[in-house]
């Protein structure tokens, strides 16, 4: 083993004598100031953090880095909100305004929240130590963005619609389905709560009811296409129910004669049959009924009151030309 030598003055001789150390005491003496080095290294890191207070600079860095990023979340989540604000307003409009306008049902709320329940796809931000801010964003951000997406295809569907608003106009009932000359007919039930004639009973009365002679010429009140033909031994007995499209729907009950069938397109002014006294009916009449969603409405609110015998019939005898009708309503 390789020695190393040390000089020390002897005071007896006055002279320098040779001293040899080991390698393995070398060592040790080596080892014991390297952990001498390290005690107290930790307490002067123990001193600086605990005692005096201080924070060490690598996690004055980590906070300033995380004090920006947490900062820059809290604003990511400020403009998160002001943005669902945004779209809930744009819900509320295209549910209440644009979509009501054009006849189409709302939204519901399964499917703009569609594709959110079920496995946690976000389990992999758990881990993240941020309190869950992280996480919550990136659900938030993806919530924000179905929901503007199905926004988007709702509003590509009214625009389409919008282009047909011409259509619309023809296909909402604007017209009486008779002929409104003086005489002719009367207003015998409106639209509400009545007593019912056959039982005497309270109930709601779903239309409006024209008592006129048997055979007294009906028309379509728009356009439409022919949804139904029945005949019922009670009810509405002889009836018909046109589908205008656009959420609009129309019955005439109670008829005679019925001279459409289903299937066949009809146009506003339509000669569609005459009036009866078929089903549960006390006397001859149409029983007129407006539906708007598969709601019961007022009909008193879809047809003209001001127009004229003379303005019907110009509306009626192009439509009718030619088919035998026109007798009927001169």
């Amino acid at each position: 083993m390789s020695k190393f030598k040390r000089y020390i003055f002897n005071t007896d001789t006055l002279s320098y004598e040779v001293k040899e150390i080991s390698a393995q005491v070398r060592f040790l003496k080596g080892l014991g100031l390297f952990l001498a080095s390290v005690a107290a290294a930790c307490l002067y890191v123990w001193i600086y953090t605990s005692v005096l207070g201080y924070k060490l600079p690598k996690t004055v860095i980590l906070e300033k880095i995380n004090a920006r990023w947490s900062a820059k979340m809290d604003i990511m989540n400020s403009q998160l909100d002001h943005y669902d604000n945004i779209l809930a307003m744009l819900q509320v409009r295209d549910d209440d305004v644009y979509r009501s306008v054009f006849g189409m049902n709302e939204i519901s709320e399964t499917v703009r929240n569609a594709g959110f329940g079920g496995v946690d796809r976000y389990s992999w931000l758990d881990d993240a130590h941020d309190g869950g801010v992280l996480k919550e964003t990136v659900m938030r951000l993806d919530v924000l963005t179905k929901k503007t997406y199905v926004q988007s295809k709702s509003f590509d569907e009214v625009l389409a619609l919008s282009k047909r608003a011409g259509d619309m106009a023809a296909c909402i009932p604007s017209i009486p389905p008779v002929n409104p000359m003086p005489g002719s007919y009367r207003i015998s039930s409106t639209f509400g709560r009545r007593t019912d004639p056959v039982t005497g009973r309270s109930a709601r009365h779903e239309g409006v009811d024209f008592a006129c002679d048997i055979g007294n010429p009906i028309y379509s009140t728009a356009d439409g296409v022919v949804e139904s033909v029945k005949s019922e031994y009670f009810g509405y007995g002889k009836n018909v129910i046109i589908n205008h499209g656009f959420g609009y729907k129309t019955r005439y009950a109670h008829m005679d004669e019925i001279s459409v069938s289903v299937g066949e397109k009809v146009v506003r002014g339509k000669y569609i049959g005459t009036t009866g006294n078929t089903g549960k009916s006390t006397g001859p009449h149409l029983h007129y009924e407006v539906l708007y969603r598969n709601v019961h409405v007022n009909p008193y609110n879809y047809y003209d009151l001001a127009m004229t015998p003379d303005d019907y019939i110009s509306l009626i005898e192009p439509v009718n030309s030619g088919n035998g009708t026109e007798s009927a309503f001169k």
